[in-house]
């Protein structure tokens, strides 16, 4: 099993959907004319300001729980990983396909904006790839093949985010834990499931309220720390900067070799780790409540800088600057060490274990600690994540047939089928804790690589939608105005929620000045 896993992973991430990746990137920064750039100072006011309701979160909430499908064991376990098998330039490939995805994010963002819906069982707001792939094209004679593809694309995800995803998480997890206290993988899938439990079945609103307060606190601290022990390395750091990138360019002589091998694994890492492309965001952009979906494209693009180049960074340099790593030949952990930091025991495995000798050569003995603390919270937000996408896609795949109740049992086809998701996804959760780190990254990657092949392919088509909301969303601001969205009147059809939107509190104050 495990060779055939690893075979349908060589094909899934081939250096096809790397190209794919950056290809995709550059191509909408060009259609968009940089809004990854242009339009920061307004990523940040937007953060600020933001309405929500009894249907939807605010930007900031929708942030948070983006941030807490992107911030998780890819940030720790996926940097080192990267910097084992592709060295130190791979780093600065997954700033490079952050830069890059930060524009992909805002087209699949404000898409999912565009094109979200009204839960048929809850009232909430529900979009995504699934959603914006059957309605963009609804009025064209691609209406049925899209309709399909967007089938296809929620049967994966609910896959890949129920049964796939989140074993990567728990396995790091539990890896940690182990690492730090001594604590069985067993005793830490039990704790894990009965936490999780208790968030997920409470529904959008809880799953958004728990990640509001823990990604933010989390994600700050943990920078925080590791820029301490970077700053107490300050000598060494020159010198990193310079390896990164002659490493990323094969200008070192180690590491000429396995330039391919930097870019491979910064992209796959990068996109692992931020998302953009792989269709994930768009879930929280379209459960936000604001009365432009660009406003929703801009904060997730953000969202992308917050996870790679300012927390992927810090777990960089920390492992950097301390010399707490070793390059293996082959991209494996069985290979030649190309390179050895000097810094980790002799018998550190591939992954957390990394940062945590960085951590232990500033404060001896914290690391194991601190590291296990930061990923259960940066895990555990990450599955619910998973869980809410998952959900989202379960939705659609039901669509009319979700309020149906069912004969005999209690409920509806909808609220059974979700109890059947909630049991699958605590299972996997447990599995996944228990499993080799190889199996669970394996299975990871191709969730991942499923869901990112299908998406940006999908948004090179639908993409169109996105930039037309763009437009309209400057030429507003241009105005002095607080952009408020009317499809039809820039020529976008199928937006059936905007079609009908009026806006509420200070919105509807701001559309009537």
């Amino acid at each position: 099993m495990t060779d055939f896993l690893n075979t349908v992973n060589g094909y899934i991430w081939s250096n096809s959907l790397v190209y794919l990746c950056l290809a995709a990137g550059v191509y909408f920064s060009v259609r968009s004319r940089f809004v990854q750039v242009r339009q920061v100072p307004d990523m940040i006011r937007l953060l600020i300001h933001g309405e929500k309701s009894s249907a939807g979160v605010s930007s900031f909430q929708a942030l948070a729980m983006s941030l807490s499908g992107r911030i998780g064991t890819g940030n720790i376990a996926g940097v080192a990983t990267a910097i084992a098998f592709g060295g130190p330039g791979a780093l600065f490939w997954m700033w490079a396909v952050a830069f890059l995805g930060a524009s992909t994010s805002f087209v699949e963002c404000t898409l999912g904006q565009i094109y979200k819906t009204r839960d048929r069982l809850t009232g909430e707001y529900r979009g995504g790839p699934a959603y914006y792939f059957s309605q963009a094209m609804a009025h064209t004679k691609m209406a049925p093949a899209f309709k399909i593809y967007g089938f296809v694309f929620a049967a994966v995800t609910v896959l890949a985010c129920g049964l796939l995803l989140p074993s990567v998480q728990s396995n790091s997890m539990a890896s940690a834990m182990t690492e730090a206290w001594g604590f069985s993988e067993w005793a830490v899938a039990v704790g894990t499931v009965i936490v999780l439990a208790f968030v997920i079945i409470g529904g959008v609103k809880r799953i958004a309220a728990f990640a509001t307060v823990v990604v933010p606190f989390m994600a700050v601290v943990y920078i925080a720390v590791a820029l301490v022990i970077v700053i107490a390395n300050a000598d060494a750091v020159p010198g990193m900067i310079e390896l990164v990138f002659a490493s990323a360019f094969g200008m070192d002589s180690v590491f000429g070799a396995i330039i391919g091998a930097a870019v491979m694994w910064g992209v796959k890492r990068g996109v692992y780790s931020n998302e953009a492309g792989q269709g994930t965001g768009p879930h929280a952009a379209a459960a936000a409540e604001v009365s432009h979906p660009a406003k929703q494209g801009l904060v997730q693009a953000f969202a992308v800088y917050v996870d790679t180049l300012f927390v992927c960074t810090a777990t960089g340099f920390l492992i950097l600057s301390t010399g707490a790593y070793r390059v293996f030949e082959g991209e494996t952990a069985t290979g030649a060490v190309l390179r050895d930091g000097g810094a980790l025991p002799a018998d550190t495995a591939v992954g957390p274990a990394f940062a945590q000798a960085g951590f232990d050569t500033l404060w001896n003995g914290v690391g194991s600690t601190f590291i296990a603390i930061s990923l259960a919270f940066f895990c555990l937000t990450t599955i619910i994540a998973y869980y809410y996408m998952a959900e989202t896609n379960l939705r659609f795949l039901l669509g009319k047939f979700a309020p149906v109740p069912v004969p005999f049992i209690r409920g509806t086809i909808g609220s059974n089928t979700t109890l059947l998701l909630q049991a699958l996804i605590l299972v996997s959760v447990a599995v996944g804790a228990v499993s080799t780190a190889t199996e669970a990254w394996t299975l990871g990657d191709i969730g991942v690589g499923l869901m990112a092949w299908l998406n940006i392919i999908g948004i090179l088509v639908v993409q169109q939608p996105a930039y037309r909301a763009l437009r309209d969303y400057e030429r507003q601001r241009k105005a002095g105005l607080d952009p408020v969205f009317d499809p039809l009147a820039v020529g976008i059809t199928g937006a059936t929620f905007w079609e009908t939107y009026e806006p509420t509190g200070k919105d509807r104050e701001r559309a009537t000045v």
